[in-house]
């Protein structure tokens, strides 16, 4: 969302390392103060230790960071929430991180203001993910994030941009390789949402000429 009419989008997705980032909701300013927080902490694992930091690891720690600040009447909490996806050895993840510095593991999330109309979306096509390529996967994200918009506005490349970080397909029994982090914006994310709201398009028009809903995706 843009603050006001006059103003710009304001940007939300963070680049972290070639096999993280972080999407952001509330304010940017400590969502940088993070970011750094989290660039450092992956920088010294790769010097460290050779290897990438695991996720689960440096989400701890900013979960710890921010749960310091609630101790110490001098600081006050961090006033942003985060989504941090990436791919380690373990495997892809995704990690809910609030202010208080609570932090769970998520298949789906969806966070920020007129969330609950995304996070419904996520859990009512939940079991479709699993058998979801990459392409199909952007197009459920693209799809949750339009559930969350005002009835007057539209997704464009004016306030979208995609993050997509993952494993290449390696073949049956194989561990693909990463694919670093990319980050659509601008008009990268033209085809994005020409794939996504496309096939939006096309179902609706199939219901407005009394077809099932069901019969017009198959998720299987």
């Amino acid at each position: 969302r843009n603050a006001e009419d006059l103003s710009s989008y304001q940007k939300k997705i963070i680049n972290i390392d070639t096999h993280l980032g972080l999407s952001l909701a509330g304010l940017a300013s400590d969502a940088r103060v993070l970011s750094n927080f989290m660039k450092r902490q992956a920088l010294a694992s790769k010097m460290t230790y050779g290897r990438p930091i695991p996720l689960e690891r440096i989400v701890s720690q900013i979960g710890d960071r921010a749960q310091t600040n609630t101790q110490n009447y001098s600081n006050r909490p961090y006033g942003v929430g985060l989504l941090v996806g990436g791919v380690d050895g373990t495997g892809p993840h995704l990690f809910e991180f609030q202010p208080s510095g609570m932090t769970q593991e998520m298949v789906a999330c969806a966070i920020g203001a007129r969330s609950q109309m995304a996070r419904t979306y996520l859990e009512r096509n939940l079991d479709a993910f699993a058998g979801c390529g990459r392409e199909e996967l952007v197009t459920h994200g693209l799809k949750a994030l339009k559930e969350s918009l005002n009835q007057d506005k539209e997704l464009t490349v004016e306030n979208t941009s995609v993050g997509v970080v993952g494993l290449s397909d390696g073949g049956e029994g194989k561990k693909g390789k990463l694919e670093a982090f990319r980050l659509y914006d601008g008009e990268e994310v033209g085809p994005l949402l020409e794939r996504a709201l496309g096939a939006e398009a096309g179902k609706t028009e199939g219901e407005a000429e009394g077809e099932a809903p069901g019969e017009q995706m198959d998720t299987s």
